[in-house]
This record gives C-alpha cells, structure tokens and sequence, in this order.
C-alpha cells in the first residue's frame, strides 16, 4: 500500500481547460486514509485538496483553489497511481470542475 504522506508532486500534462500546470506542485499529506493536500504555482494562487486513499491505492478527492483571476474554483478528481522507471509515482487524474464550468479533462502528476 503507498502511503502519500509528505510526498511531493508537480504536473507534467493536463488538458487545456485545466489550470494546473508544470509551475503547479502538490504537497500531500496523509492520516489513514485520509488524504489531503496543499497546491499552487502556475494560474493557482492557494488550492487545497481533501479525499481518500482507497484500498488500492487509488484516490479519491475534491479540489479547490484561488486563481490569478482571483475566482474560486473547485471540481473532483480520481487519481490512479503508477510507479514510473525511476521509482517515482505518477497519478494518472481524470477530473471534472464543479463550478461555472463543468468541463472534464486528465492530467498527470509526478513525484518530485
């Protein structure tokens, strides 16, 4: 089972209606299987993160954050983890916002 506490993450892809970018890392943190996390760089300002790790390490979560644009944006999100070649594990996200716009896109997140 991966235990996400104090681990570290930065995006490497996600679809354009997306405001996570290369600039965007994620500090996770983790009780049980309560996970959540902080985030910013890029277009967030301050996002935060709360969900759970399911029993296969999947996860489960909802978002939200402060943009430049200075909206509050907020969606969920399902994440499946993949250990990449170097050991570093990659979560594979489908989401969807949950605001003004109720677009859906994927993304991919990597240990730093």
């Amino acid at each position: 089972m991966i235990n996400y506490n104090n681990r570290q993450s930065v995006s490497i892809e996600n679809t354009d209606s997306g405001e996570v970018s290369s600039k965007t890392y994620f500090h996770y943190y983790q009780d049980g299987n309560i996970l959540y996390a902080d985030y910013s760089g890029g277009e967030v300002v301050k996002g935060k993160l709360v969900g759970i790790v399911k029993d296969n390490d999947t996860l489960e979560f909802r978002y939200n954050h402060v943009n430049t644009s200075n909206e509050i944006r907020g969606g969920k999100c399902t994440s499946v983890p993949h250990v990449n070649a170097e050991g570093k594990i990659e979560l594979h996200e489908e989401w969807q916002w949950l605001d003004k716009d109720q677009t859906k896109g994927k993304s991919i997140v990597r240990e730093v």
